[in-house]
């Protein structure tokens, strides 16, 4: 059955990045917003913004990339949801295949279309003063974390995928994961909030994984905020993961 899985994933794999290559204006426009947005806030507000000596790019980096996952990750839903709409699911489920291989070959096309998008956003914020002293087992750690995130993200793109009935509501479940960054702190420190917003800013799961990140990259201890990041993501990932299973056999039954 491994096998067979492993097999059949590589095949739809290879097809779903076919349909990715012939359309390479989905990676550009899932980077052109974070990159928007990066311009924006280091060239008209990071002058107001106090983060210390540190520069305001590299300060505010980490809270992009998780910006540029979360906008990524809906394409996917969209995906999902042509195929299922179109009947190409049906089509798929008639051949001699394992059913989760489908799935996990849209999984496996969201992680590399994000890992594109991030490889462009990075580039950017090289070109506009982004600089990092992290050693290779550092930016290791760093792409382990922002895997994890992505995967943890993807599945949860699945159920809106397999479930929603349009387009739009197929990619609207992202809006939230796009605008969390914003309340967190990715962009000013937590400590600069009102007390209530702080309060959520300080315990939501963007805050550690940004602090994760950020504390990488200066080659800072990281503490505790890694094992806050990694809890978060792994809880969510299982939830999300048997969710989307469930909904998808109701939907192949």
């Amino acid at each position: 059955m491994a096998k067979s899985l492993l097999g059949d994933t590589t095949v739809l794999l290879r097809r779903s990045l076919r349909h990715i290559m012939r359309s390479p204006d989905t990676i550009i426009t899932t980077a052109v917003m974070p990159i928007a947005i990066m311009l924006m806030f280091v060239y008209v507000f990071g002058g107001a913004i106090e983060t210390g000596s540190e520069s305001y790019v590299n300060f505010m980096l980490p809270g992009i990339l998780l910006i540029t996952i979360a906008s990524g990750i809906s394409y996917t839903a969209y995906r999902i949801y042509g195929e299922m709409s179109s009947g190409i699911f049906e089509r798929l489920q008639s051949l001699p295949i394992v059913r989760s291989s489908v799935l996990w070959a849209h999984v496996l096309t969201s992680l590399i279309a994000n890992l594109i998008s991030l490889v462009l956003v990075v580039g950017v914020a090289l070109l506009m003063g982004f600089r990092s002293g992290a050693s290779f087992l550092d930016w290791l750690a760093v792409a382990g974390v922002l895997l994890l995130f992505t995967l943890t993200l993807t599945w949860i793109a699945v159920i809106p995928g397999l479930s929603a009935n349009s387009p739009d509501g197929a990619g609207a479940f992202s809006f939230p994961l796009i605008f969390l960054p914003f309340v967190s702190s990715a962009f000013v420190p937590t400590e600069t909030m009102p007390g209530p917003v702080r309060a959520f800013a300080e315990n939501q799961p963007m805050t550690s994984i940004v602090n994760t990140i950020r504390d990488l990259f200066a080659q800072n201890p990281v503490g505790n905020d890694i094992w806050v990041a990694l809890a978060w993501c792994v809880g969510i990932l299982i939830v999300a993961y048997a969710f989307a299973r469930v909904v998808y056999h109701r939907k192949i039954a």
